[in-house]
């Protein structure tokens, strides 16, 4: 087995809170084990340009309780479009930069870079991290808990406010194609509905009789949590956008309004969800899987994810470990519309 002296490590995709926190456990447990660190900038983009340091312990501190990315990140189109040629220029720049391993952290997209290079020649350890939680062999992705606690904060606001003059909010939430992220905040503020995409409602019975029943019972304002990533509703809630539908969430706040009579607004949260100073959980674990991304590499293994499973961080096949599926929780999901009245 040959010795690891050198690895690289970068974040690519969506940003998440606690990708910080993974890339100072990745540079500090590879320093205190006598292995060298590069840091490359803006992921896969930035390993086809070469862009890279040195990293050394100063170079990660205070950063724990930073949002974002310090390697910063970037879509690289090219290397879906053209995986195998694409991925030969990365294994190469990476045997000329001295890297032996690498460890890339982010969402499904960084992994599938990942399997391309490892098949090129360059070992690979993917880390977890995405505000969407929809890594299918984990229980948890890194900045999932601190975007949850971002949706709900801003839902208490427009609490206030609903409260304030009798509305309804709708409210987008962010997920992709996935309802995580939706379905956990939306039970955190308390909405009347939570519309997933892995769950088809008709709108009348999900949301416009909830509201009508729950107005006998005295209510007076509400909150729908609805993810973005929603494609089956009627046409009349949809637009185009670069030739694809898109929820159209101002659409879905008339249809209320018209409805019902309540006064409805549509708050589309975007971006905001991705910032902001990292849980305490997603400190810690972004902290475990980075040390533990780092030990699996000095063991020798490659081509492997870090995952929780049971609340433990392990490691499984990169390969075998992405054809799982990932479910949505229709437990909590139930639950929460029993409660929410």
């Amino acid at each position: 087995m040959e010795m690891i002296k050198k690895i690289g490590v970068l974040t690519s995709g969506g940003d998440a809170p606690g990708m910080n926190a993974a890339i100072r456990a990745v540079v500090r447990e590879a320093l205190t084990r006598g292995v060298e660190v590069v840091g490359i900038r803006r992921g896969y983009a930035g390993l086809y340009e070469k862009d890279y340091y040195n990293m050394d312990l100063r170079s990660v501190s205070n950063i724990l309780l930073k949002g974002g990315t310090i390697l910063h990140s970037a879509r690289f189109p090219q290397f879906a479009e053209d995986p195998e040629n694409v991925a030969r220029v990365l294994a190469e720049n990476c045997c000329e930069i001295g890297i032996q391993s690498l460890v890339t952290i982010g969402g499904d997209g960084t992994f599938r870079g990942a399997l391309d290079l490892a098949k090129a020649g360059i070992p690979c350890v993917g880390i977890p991290g995405t505000i969407d939680n929809d890594i299918s062999c984990s229980e948890y992705t890194i900045g999932y808990d601190t975007a949850i606690n971002t949706c709900m904060e801003l839902g208490d606001k427009l609490r206030d406010t609903s409260q304030s003059h009798d509305r309804c909010y709708i409210v987008e939430i962010m997920g992709n194609k996935v309802g995580h992220l939706a379905l956990a905040a939306g039970v955190a503020m308390g909405a009347t509905s939570i519309i997933v995409p892995e769950i088809e409602i008709d709108v009348d019975e999900h949301v416009i009789k909830r509201i009508e029943k729950f107005k006998q019972t005295g209510k007076k304002n509400y909150i729908i949590a609805i993810a973005e990533g929603v494609k089956y509703l009627p046409d009349c809630f949809m637009k185009e956008s670069k030739g694809k539908k898109k929820l159209d969430t101002n659409a879905f706040a008339e249809y209320i309004q018209e409805k019902t009579g309540l006064e409805a607004r549509a708050s589309v949260l975007g971006h905001v969800q991705r910032g902001g100073a990292p849980s305490a959980r997603d400190r810690i674990v972004a902290s475990q899987m980075g040390a533990f991304a780092t030990e699996v590499i000095c063991q020798g293994k490659s081509n492997r994810v870090v995952v929780m499973e049971n609340e433990m961080v392990v490691s499984r096949v990169m390969s075998e470990a992405l054809s799982v599926k990932k479910t949505i929780n229709y437990d909590l999901y139930e639950m929460a519309h029993r409660i929410s009245i």
